[in-house]
């Protein structure tokens, strides 16, 4: 055997290595094929909703990683975002939208049934909102278009609101810099299954509360958060609305999660 033989061989054995090595559980892509048109990822905000693994149709869009070879139970869990926050790939169209539970019991139990259309080149996010109901297994979901694009301006922060709250009136999200204390109303109020527009703020360091439009009284309130120059957040509200601990695991709650 010659020597470029030798060398032929040794990366094939490799490229076997590594796909035998694949983790079972992780989304794939092959490098030859096209990438699809539209973009997607999930938020798991439904209170006390179990773990779940996301799915479009019947094609798993999100999974924990595993070391063993065999499926992980835990699954994306209550105020957990899938793939770190990422956008999966999908192909645009009409698509049915599912949360199924990655626990032994009930495995693949879809907890929801959503069908949305994914329109070209856009991107979406997907949430189990409001209250999981243990008897039915069931939770609501709904999904929003999120209209982003390339910053131009790195001097500010894109910033807007989601409700999935299931309890909650209209709510109006407000952000305070805690520099120079000014207060931004980040669009108007805001109902249940819902997204605001998107409002350019300063690069700075915020505190976030949010109220009944007809209340000067914080609903909802969450101190420091800081939003970086050009880029992309969504604040996301949930948990249920009448708790008043500080650490209740089902108090109402807001996620900052970047879109870009």
């Amino acid at each position: 055997m010659t020597k470029s033989m030798n060398v032929y061989s040794a990366v094939a054995m490799l490229l076997l290595a590594g796909l035998s090595a694949c983790d079972k559980n992780t989304v794939q892509q092959l490098p030859t094929e096209p990438l699809l048109g539209s973009r997607i990822r999930f938020f798991n905000f439904g209170v006390n909703a179990p773990g779940v693994n996301f799915y479009a149709d019947n094609v798993k869009l999100t999974a924990i990683r595993s070391e063993t070879g065999v499926e992980s139970t835990n699954g994306v869990a209550y105020g957990g975002v899938g793939n770190g926050g990422g956008y999966s790939q999908i192909a645009p169209g009409s698509h049915q939208l599912t949360g199924r539970i990655a626990a032994t019991t009930d495995k693949d139990l879809a907890i929801d049934t959503l069908t949305a259309a994914l329109a070209d080149g856009k991107y979406y996010s997907f949430f189990l909102s409001g209250f999981y109901n243990t008897i039915a297994k069931t939770v609501d979901a709904f999904a929003v278009e999120d209209p982003i694009a390339p910053p131009t301006d790195f001097t500010k922060a894109q910033i807007r609101f989601v409700n999935a709250i299931g309890n909650a009136s209209p709510l109006t999200l407000y952000a305070r810099n805690t520099t120079v204390g000014d207060t931004t109303a980040i669009g108007g109020a805001v109902a249940y299954k819902s997204a605001g527009t998107f409002v350019a703020v300063p690069v700075g360091i915020y505190d976030l509360f949010a109220r009944y439009t007809d209340s000067t009284t914080n609903k909802v309130a969450r101190t420091a958060v800081t939003f970086l120059g050009g880029h992309i957040y969504t604040i996301g509200a949930r948990g249920d609305i009448t708790i008043t601990s500080t650490t209740a695991t089902n108090r109402p709650f807001l996620d900052a999660t970047p879109n870009w």
